[in-house]
């Protein structure tokens, strides 16, 4: 049997989390999902005033999406260690800061690391890579 000790794991450490709206465009409920959507489990910034969506290239991360609820209010982890899916072909250095991305078939939600030649990106950059060893569960410190 394993040590327990011998496994080294950050995720929920410091974990805060805050209800917002969804915008019902980019998330969705559906009572078929587990956590109420097809898109827990990625990463998420603000689109007006209390309201959710995912992130698309660039932008800023407010968090990670955890559970939907069918009178379209979300669960979102605003901070503490977490995974989120790295983007299609991102850069997930140790170390660096991260702001949205695009996956697969271009699907917003996504992160990758900051890109410091360019200024907008700087501004909104935040979290931390803590361990890209897995691109699906990049574990970031928001």
């Amino acid at each position: 049997m394993p040590n327990p000790r011998d496994t080294i794991s950050f995720v929920g450490i410091g974990a805060e989390y805050v209800t917002f709206r969804i915008d019902n465009a980019t998330i969705t409920y559906d009572a078929t999902q587990p956590g109420g959507s097809a898109v827990v489990g990625r990463a998420v910034g603000l689109s007006a005033a209390g309201t959710v969506e995912l992130v698309a290239n660039g932008d800023e991360v407010l968090g990670k999406l955890i559970a939907v609820e069918p009178n379209l209010t979300a669960t979102v982890q605003t901070g503490g260690y977490c995974t989120l899916p790295g983007g299609q072909g991102a850069s997930l250095t140790l170390g660096k800061r991260i702001v949205g991305a695009l996956g697969p078939g271009n699907a917003r939600g996504y992160i990758r690391e900051v890109n410091t030649s360019v200024a907008a990106e700087l501004g909104v950059a935040r979290g931390l890579i803590v361990d890209a060893s897995t691109a699906s569960a990049t574990v970031v410190r928001l």
